[in-house]
């Protein structure tokens, strides 16, 4: 059965617009709050927590979706501004039966959306959002004043977001010394990410921690790192770190200025483990993940898979393989060992940690990898999936990848959060690679 509603990451799209309005959150909460409690086996009341980034619709569609739930039976615990991970967490340490997350991630504030988790903090399986789906046709019916749910706020839930990460490192590890400029995209983590590196003794400029409600991700973030990096040497730090809005994303900036990305993050990460012998496998990418990623993993002797685009499906295959990390170009980064979700915290101190340990800047741990040329372009269309899959768009491709031949590669895809068309092309020759990007987007935009 193809779903309706929930896209690769939950639900999302415009605020105002289908499916994200007051009325169907109102019965998206309700449907949830039902499917849960028909899943619960003690008899009890099922438990569902809440939590949001800074948009300003945010309050608007906690509200129903409290609403929802409380109707359903549901009891609900809100935590207010809260990073993705730390409801990932929080719902599995606090005994949830589901955990709600009320973000567009690195989107504007003008879009919002709605990801689940599961008690254990794991993306729902598609059979209870498919089931999440069927409720949503039936009538909405109250339950018996006796049998509603109630609603509280747990007020200390940053503060244990926060102990969580600064557990993710080993026991007496210190960031003493290190000159740290940090971007928290005016996101989620504002309140949290600056006390986690402060504690753990770095010096921290601290940027982007000053939501309004309207400019959460506007030039700033893991979406637009060159606010940071101009930052970074101007005030002659050791390194940036970019968060997104929702805080499972993250990008760094070297002692240079220049920006370090997913794959080159995924690398330092994986290279410091191995060195350690706490690799515990290989590493899990994406069909986006640059070639050079690649290459370095098979000259180390790192078995490396590539995966659909989408944490849920890094995730997927890092379970398969028995493997623990894995990550996308765009700064998801899963530890496995340490979380059950993309968490940008927990992935920055990793990479800190191979800083520390190997004495070595990020700069120097990051070239250890040699990326090849890439560019990556979005057209908006109105039906990607169809217009990706166009017989233009297909013959282009077709065409494109035999003239490159072994010198480069070609990607196209629709988007699972955005209205758009992905396009990317990789090879050795950046001129050929962006004229050849260039082109297909003009079929991209062309075909019917």
């Amino acid at each position: 059965m193809k779903k309706k509603y929930f896209g690769t990451d939950g639900i999302r799209g415009r605020v105002g617009s289908p499916p994200i309005t007051p009325e169907f959150c109102l019965r998206l909460g309700w449907a949830v709050g039902k499917v849960f409690a028909e899943g619960e086996k003690s008899g009890r009341a099922p438990y569902v927590l809440i939590g949001k980034d800074t948009r300003i619709s945010g309050y608007m569609l906690e509200s129903v979706l409290e609403s929802g739930l409380v109707s359903a039976g549901a009891s609900v615990s809100l935590m207010g501004p809260m990073p993705t991970p730390g409801v990932a967490y929080l719902t599995r340490t606090l005994g949830a039966d589901a955990g709600i997350v009320i973000s567009a991630s690195h989107n504007p504030y003008y879009d919002n959306g709605i990801k689940f988790f599961d008690a254990s903090g794991n993306k729902l399986p598609d059979e209870v959002e498919l089931a999440i789906e069927r409720q949503l046709e039936l009538p909405m019916e109250c339950v018996d004043s006796h049998d509603l749910g109630k609603a509280t706020r747990i007020e200390d839930a940053a503060g244990r977001y926060i102990e969580f990460c600064k557990a993710s490192v080993r026991r007496g590890f210190r960031l003493n010394g290190l000159k740290i400029v940090l971007d928290c995209a005016q996101g989620a983590t504002y309140h949290t990410a600056p006390g986690v590196f402060t504690e753990l003794g770095a010096k921290v400029t601290v940027m982007g921690a000053e939501p309004d409600g309207f400019n959460i991700n506007e030039g700033c973030g893991s979406t637009a790192p060159a606010a940071l990096a101009a930052r970074v040497v101007a005030e002659g730090a050791d390194l940036g770190i970019a968060l997104d809005g929702d805080g499972d994303r993250v990008i760094m900036v070297d002692e240079r200025g220049e920006v370090v990305d997913g794959d080159q993050l995924v690398y330092v990460i994986a290279m410091h483990r191995a060195a350690g012998g706490t690799l515990g496998g290989g590493v899990v990418g994406t069909l986006m993940s640059n070639f050079g990623l690649e290459i370095a993993f098979r000259d180390a002797g790192i078995g490396f898979h590539r995966a659909d685009v989408g944490d849920r499906y890094v995730l997927e295959s890092l379970k398969n393989h028995g493997w623990s990390l894995g990550g996308e170009s765009s700064g998801h980064i899963i530890c496995l060992d340490l979380t059950t979700t993309g968490d940008a915290i927990v992935a920055a101190l990793q990479v800190l940690h191979a800083v520390r340990e190997s004495g070595r800047s990020l700069g120097t741990l990051a070239a250890g990898m040699r990326k090849m040329p890439q560019v990556l372009k979005n057209v908006s269309v109105a039906a990607p999936a169809e217009r990706a899959g166009s017989d233009a768009v297909r013959s282009a491709v077709a065409a494109k990848t035999e003239a490159l031949a072994d010198r480069g590669r070609i990607l196209i895809r629709p988007s699972g959060t955005e209205p758009v068309v992905r396009v990317m092309v990789e090879g050795e020759d950046p001129a050929e690679v962006e004229a050849v990007a260039d082109e297909l987007v003009g079929v991209v935009s062309a075909a019917k």
